[in-house]
């Protein structure tokens, strides 16, 4: 344990003791006591000792053994991780070998303690293997473990079980060992709460029971996962999908028997279960790509809850071919570029826009945009959007509000109708788990785009009205989510001049600044990393980054798989920028990981990170952000998950980004001016910077175009609003 100090001979360790506070009146619970009683045997000082490795791992991860495992630059967090990965699980050891264990048999008493230690040990260890460590889990996760060994001691577990059946719970279930009512009762009940979490652990359970009505509840909200089950060459797991006698896990199994391409033929489980189509007919179907398409909207449109995620997923996927086809053509006639989706209907064309959001260019967008337009007619705006059941309906308001075409869509409406779809796009954003932001971070982003004053000022009073609402219901979610609306629409409505006020308002670090002490390490360097690939334009921009470090200002020297770049001390202060090259595929990943390898065993953390390739390859980026990254220049990045996705990897990043790909005659510049004060040794002060860069580019119209694409950190609305979430969403489970 941190707090005992363990001393190890041929005798009983001992624990250091404390003072008791004379004034304390109330008689502390033999569970709460963080004092050991009485000596830890040696047969259980490993488990202590392990338990103390552990969490000293956790404790260096942020590079020091203080006693504070640091989450980025959230103190709140910070604390909240302390406190529960170091203290409490001190506590629960401590209150392990305290604890009276209902057990006369001296070797049972100790094989019980020792189980106990094990699931702490276990616990400790996730959490140093967790790669997105989420505070508020393991604080309630670590609180239910201690409350679960009490109960089993108590012999009261079954009692507990029923009364704490969640995800907690399932974490700690290695103490429902030799209770099998109890573990079966946790098993099936979160089978029926939550099918898809626990398909995924059928590994646990296949020759149980009860495997059979999980694997059935799963078959209806995730039917790949038991399709992957059935086409298992592992025989356990297959023949547990198999003997389910359930008719749609049944109508699986023959998919994969019978379908000459199952995977894609798994969309249309529905029609294959209803005897709408059979299995021949759908691989007749899915052997051509655009009835492929069209009919994947058609399960949209008919809105079969069964296998929705499946087909919505496959739909996005197929939906990507198109519009990836229309971005490589961008340089064609309309009629060579735009001849791909000649023959869709305006529904086919909204799907592509709302699901290809992270990769559509921006005259990709206005085109199919204008042929939906075209082709909608004499429907309006808001018909169209109900016969697509308002899917993705706010994504779609804020993709038209980004690409100025918001007004000609609403124009199609009376003002009415008009009024009723924009209280719709703001109203309900409470709804849904306290994770789930993505509509909420539509409507923050939409706001950022929209010039209309008169449209602004309503939606600021729908905010401040669906604030009134949720208050007066109680609801934690939607008090927090209608106020920070408030405060950034108000707050972007005074202006460059206003972005301070919002960072106070909103308890942020400054979202217009970034200090430069924040970006250096101990020694006073500051460490870039730019990810490149291997396509033909990732060589391109990798050409076009090379040549600004040609001025004398900087040292180039080139590894197999990667270059530096070092600035020279007339330079002014001490930059070094890591470049993979520009391998072509495999090698670019390869490359990326070698460089990353490199940097890990050097103990060097990048703060600014600067992704140069296409959308499709951001994933690849993101999962190598970091804590420590600060300023990340991303290019497109598409909607909610993405900003999220890089969020949980870098809490505290700005993130510069655009409504496209990026390009790189307005890229460079932004990274020069970038590099250019950090020579300096100055703050990146985005507004400043903004601003000058927005006078260079009116000197240049072939480029202004393209810079107004691009979202500087203070004005990325919906990245600021996950911050701010989070970070007040988390300061309540202090």
């Amino acid at each position: 344990m941190c707090t005992a100090v363990l001393l190890f001979a041929d005798k009983p360790v001992h624990a250091q003791k404390k003072k008791k506070n004379k004034e304390e009146k109330k008689e502390i619970s033999i569970y709460d006591i963080d004092t050991l009683s009485h000596p830890i045997p040696n047969n259980r000082a490993s488990f202590h000792i392990n338990i103390d490795k552990e969490q000293k791992h956790a404790d260096a991860m942020d590079g020091k053994v203080d006693g504070v495992i640091v989450y980025a630059a959230d103190t709140t967090l910070t604390a909240m991780l302390s406190r529960t990965m170091l203290r409490d699980i001190d506590q629960i050891q401590v209150m392990i070998e305290n604890m009276p264990v209902n057990n006369t048999d001296k070797m049972m008493e100790n094989q019980t303690r020792i189980r106990y230690l094990r699931a702490v040990l276990s616990l400790v260890r996730s959490f140093n293997n967790d790669a997105r460590v989420d505070a508020v889990y393991y604080k309630r996760t670590v609180a239910n473990l201690k409350q679960l060994i009490i109960a089993r001691n108590e012999d009261r577990l079954m009692a507990f079980v029923k009364d704490n059946t969640n995800e907690y719970t399932l974490a700690n279930a290695e103490l429902l060992d030799g209770y099998p009512d109890a573990r079966n009762y946790l098993f099936t009940e979160m089978g029926k709460q939550n099918p898809k979490m626990m398909i995924k652990r059928l590994s646990q359970f296949a020759n149980e029971p009860f495997a059979d009505d999980i694997i059935a509840s799963a078959a209806r909200v995730v039917p790949n996962e038991v399709y992957n089950y059935a086409a298992s060459t592992n025989y356990t797991l297959s023949s547990a999908v198999k003997r389910c006698k359930d008719p749609l896990v049944q109508t699986i199994v023959r998919i994969n028997a019978e379908s000459k391409a199952p995977l894609k033929a798994m969309p249309f489980l529905s029609d294959i279960y209803n005897k709408r189509k059979t299995i021949a007919e759908i691989d007749k179907i899915t052997s051509d790509p655009d009835l492929f398409y069209k009919n994947l909207v058609r399960l949209k449109l008919q809105n079969d809850s069964l296998g929705g995620d499946t087909y919505t997923d496959e739909l996005q996927y197929r939906g990507l071919k198109y519009v990836r086809d229309m971005n490589d053509l961008h340089e064609s006639p309309d009629a060579v570029r735009f001849k791909c989706i000649d023959g869709f209907t305006p529904e086919e064309l909204y799907f592509l826009m709302v699901y290809g959001q992270d990769e559509i260019y921006t005259s990709s967008f206005l085109g199919t945009y204008k042929r939906m337009m075209e082709r909608m007619k004499p429907a309006k705006g808001d018909e169209l959007l109900a016969k697509v059941h308002y899917d993705h309906f706010r994504t779609f308001i804020r993709m038209c509000a980004g690409y100025n075409t918001l007004s000609t869509f609403l124009q199609t409406m009376d003002e009415s109708q008009k009024s009723a779809l924009m209280k719709d796009f703001v109203a309900d954003l409470e709804k849904g788990k306290e994770n789930e932001l993505e509509d909420a971070v539509d409507v923050a982003d939409a706001f950022g785009s929209i010039a209309d004053s008169t449209l602004s000022d309503f939606l600021l009073n729908q905010v401040r009205a669906n604030y009134e609402r949720c208050a007066q219901i109680k609801s934690k979610k939607g008090v927090i989510v209608y106020g920070l609306l408030a405060t950034l629409f108000k707050g972007s409505q005074g202006g460059d001049n206003n972005v301070g006020n919002v960072s106070a308002e909103l308890n942020l670090p400054p979202i217009s600044l970034v200090p430069y002490k924040s970006l250096i390490n101990d020694s006073g360097i500051v460490y870039e990393q730019i990810f490149f690939f291997g396509d033909d334009d990732g060589k391109t921009a990798y050409t076009g980054f090379m040549s600004n470090f040609k001025d004398g200002k900087w040292k180039v020297t080139n590894d197999k798989y990667w270059t530096t770049i070092t600035s020279t001390p007339a330079a002014g202060k001490p930059v070094v920028i890591y470049a993979n090259l520009p391998i072509p595929e495999p090698g670019d990943e390869e490359a990326q990981d070698k460089l990353a390898q490199y940097l890990s065993a050097r103990d060097i953390h990048p703060t600014v990170i600067i992704h140069r390739g296409h959308s499709y390859h951001l994933p690849l980026t993101i999962d190598k952000m970091a804590p420590e990254n600060k300023i990340v220049m991303l290019g497109s990045c598409g909607g909610y998950h993405n900003l999220a996705t890089v969020l949980d990897h870098s809490p505290e990043a700005h993130i510069i980004s655009s409504k496209q790909t990026g390009s790189m005659s307005v890229n460079e510049p932004i990274i020069k001016a970038i590099n250019t004060q950090l020579l300096g040794g100055n703050d990146i002060d985005w507004v400043a910077m903004w601003t000058s860069l927005r006078l260079y580019f009116d000197t240049k119209p072939a480029d202004k175009d393209k810079f107004s694409d691009y979202v500087p950190p203070y004005k990325n609305l919906g990245a600021i609003f996950i911050k701010a979430y989070r970070r007040i969403s988390n300061s309540t489970e202090r």
